[in-house]
């Protein structure tokens, strides 16, 4: 789905767009609303970027991050009329309402525009346009590459390129994983020409790391990482006790994952994490192994091959039973990559 010149369109005149984004943003989630709302006010256009919760310290940085609204029930008059309001609606990052929370059904019955920018597979027939594509790398990706198209390459300026790089390193995996594509190169190297600051920008996302953080960091791997060389697997479970035992901020949990993974040997990994309300997993995996088949079929989520998310209603205990329990299906699978 590649509606550029029906977006082209649209933009063509300044008015009132609306930028949203899934729960619990990420540098992808957050550079590319962020460089998209950079890019559409030099257009002209009036924007607003709210997101469905509040996103770590570590991406405030970016340009235009003082004027994102971040909701949180107690401002759902203020959102409900900025949705109402609003001529188009980006929806950025995801590819179904329900990665919103509560914003889902103000998107929904909303009558401006929507527009889906996304590279997550089996997207929700809720957009009026798409931008869509599995194979990118990352939604950073798509939107540079929809100015591009779009003939305003040169609105690209260092605020808007600062925010695109940190969403397309952070979803390569700083340019590791296997959608790191010479395209992918091609793009980076044209975001800092025009003039970004890279080191500065890693070192923000990665570096000033709190003490609690760290703290929460150790104790998993030396309490809660567990590893289950009959399957080639590495898990990790934390309790909602335990996320307060170490006070665990929004994106403290981000990354353990991938220590799980890095383990000599291990295929896949996990991470279970009680939110309370619900368990929370995120799977990675390397080579064939597809953690997106394991998690929407047991784990109500999806996803990509490699990197994927389910959430569970049932208790941290049970979750971690169901997960033990399915592995010696994809046994296999695991051991031969």
């Amino acid at each position: 789905m590649h509606d550029i010149e029906a977006i082209g369109e649209l933009l063509r005149h300044p008015h009132r767009i609306l930028i949203t984004t899934h729960q619990n943003p990420d540098a992808d989630a957050m550079g590319s609303s962020l460089g998209l709302a950079g890019y559409l006010r030099q257009k002209g256009h009036a924007v607003t970027v709210v997101t469905p919760t509040d996103y770590p310290h570590n991406l405030t940085w970016m340009p235009g991050n003082d004027t994102v609204i971040v909701y949180d029930g107690k401002n759902r008059t203020l959102v409900e009329g900025l949705m109402a309001n609003a001529d188009t609606i980006f929806c950025l990052d995801f590819s179904g309402l329900d990665r919103i929370k509560d914003l889902g059904p103000m998107v929904r019955g909303a009558a401006g525009r929507k527009v889906m920018i996304d590279h997550h597979l089996e997207p929700e027939s809720f957009a009026d346009l798409a931008y869509w594509d599995p194979k990118a790398a990352s939604t950073t990706q798509l939107v540079f590459k929809l100015i591009d198209q779009l003939g305003e390459g040169d609105l690209i300026n260092a605020d808007v390129a600062a925010c695109l790089y940190a969403g397309l390193m952070t979803d390569t995996g700083s340019f590791r994983h296997p959608s790191t594509t010479p395209e992918v190169h091609r793009i980076a190297a044209q975001l800092l020409e025009r003039g970004i600051d890279v080191s500065s920008i890693h070192r923000r996302i990665f570096d000033g790391v709190s003490i609690d953080k760290l703290r929460l960091l150790g104790y998993v791997l030396n309490e809660k990482l567990r590893v289950l060389p009959q399957y080639n697997f590495a898990y990790i479970t934390l309790t909602a006790d335990e996320l307060r035992r170490y006070r665990s901020k929004t994106g403290d949990t981000e990354g353990l994952v991938n220590y799980a993974l890095s383990v000599e040997g291990v295929t896949a990994a996990a991470i279970l994490i009680d939110r309370v309300d619900e368990i929370r997993l995120s799977f990675r995996s390397v080579g064939n192994f597809s953690v997106r088949d394991l998690v929407s079929t047991h784990f109500n989520g999806g996803g990509h091959k490699n990197a994927a998310g389910g959430r569970m209603k049932l208790s941290l205990a049970e979750t971690e039973r169901k997960l033990l329990a399915v592995l010696p299906d994809y046994q296999e699978q695991l051991m031969a990559v």
